[in-house]
């Protein structure tokens, strides 16, 4: 039953117990388990899918709607066209990352497009499955998936990190539009500028959140290095209609996240996030590591965006395999020291008893 004192516009459309959305955490992290446990205690669960083929996605969802009977959401990502490298940016990509393949035993990889899934395809599992929300992040979408989603009665929602991202969101049609600010880990789903050259525009989550509440018409959902209840009070204080968590997911029984991966967390310190655009190609904020420092130097060997997140996929999925932390893509934001290990349902319910003392 939604709670008396937490109830907004948003999360009545939803039907939502209370305003907090567990974010989509795309790749090992995003589990059916996980999405469905969030879901069952009341709030809604989200599965990270960019990376999923379609087949894959359709197996998810379906795996999703044998754990629960509530709402739940997908996240893609907006698609990207494919670079056009030349053959001497391809050569500076494999030669700086060639001593870490030897490390781990790797030979180079070929370097040819798809580097990410076909979105029309996975689009089209979302329309035919309907989950409640499809959520994206990266850019907009044409006008059409909007149109379709709300003939199907999905709920969409954007993601922005500056005012005017989400007044184009706004104008594009999407019901919400997530503000994340820049303390959130991941990826920035920032798209109003080139996001292969420098970092601008890095408001932070509340600043953020109170200046598009002024702005937009359309509900705005608060993420970005909110980890308990205080944070969480915080975001609804200041107008946002639910709060977005992933970091704080992270460590939940649920989750997909690696052994290496969790015994870093485990042991982070807020301080201990950097942005990098080593492993993908665009800006996204994780535990800092020797992969980080080293491919700062070799900027310009860097592939853009979705080449290079293909390009390092080998390098990332070995070092899982070994349990080597130094090459993982540890995404993280920067409330990571106040991460918690426990099931889903333990950490929605001491979520929501936290928001309450917060607000008294």
């Amino acid at each position: 039953m939604p709670h008396p004192r937490l109830v907004t516009e948003l999360s009545t459309r939803l039907g939502l117990d209370w305003p907090l959305i567990q974010a989509p955490l795309g790749g090992g992290p995003s589990t059916p388990e996980l999405v469905a446990a969030a879901s069952n205690a009341g709030v809604l669960g989200s599965l990270g899918a960019a990376y999923m083929s379609p087949f894959d996605l359709e197996n998810a969802i379906n795996a999703i709607r044998q754990l629960t009977s509530r709402p739940f959401g997908v996240n893609l990502f907006a698609p990207a066209p494919a670079p056009q490298l030349s053959p001497a940016q391809i050569e500076a990509a494999l030669d700086a990352t060639r001593p870490y393949r030897s490390e781990l035993d790797l030979q180079d990889p070929a370097v040819k497009p798809p580097f990410h899934e076909n979105f029309a395809n996975q689009f089209a599992v979302i329309l035919n499955l309907k989950p409640a929300v499809f959520s994206f992040t990266f850019g907009l979408l044409d006008q059409s998936v909007i149109d379709d989603c709300r003939r199907r009665g999905i709920i969409t929602m954007g993601t922005a990190n500056t005012v005017d991202e989400g007044l184009a969101l706004q104008e594009s049609g999407v019901d919400a539009v997530v503000a994340q600010g820049a303390e959130a880990g991941g990826h920035r789903g920032q798209f109003s500028v080139e996001m292969t050259g420098d970092i601008i525009d890095t408001i932070g989550t509340f600043a953020l959140t109170r200046s598009m509440v002024s702005a937009l018409r359309i509900p705005v959902i608060a993420s970005g290095g909110i980890m308990d209840g205080s944070g969480i009070a915080a975001a609804l204080t200041l107008g946002a209609q639910a709060a977005h968590l992933g970091t704080a997911f992270l460590l939940c029984d649920e989750a997909g996240t690696s052994p290496a991966y969790r015994k870093a967390l485990q042991s982070a310190r807020s301080g201990d996030t950097r942005l990098t655009r080593a492993f993908s190609g665009r800006w996204a904020r994780g535990l800092d590591n020797r992969f980080m420092r080293e491919m700062a130097q070799h900027d310009n060997a860097v592939l853009p965006y979705p080449a290079q997140n293909a390009f390092t996929r080998d390098i990332r999925k070995k070092a899982a395999q070994l349990g080597r932390v130094e090459y993982l893509s540890l995404w993280a934001g920067q409330g990571v020291g106040l991460i918690r290990q426990m099931k889903a349902a333990e950490l929605v319910q001491t979520l929501l008893n936290e928001t309450l003392a917060a607000l008294q």
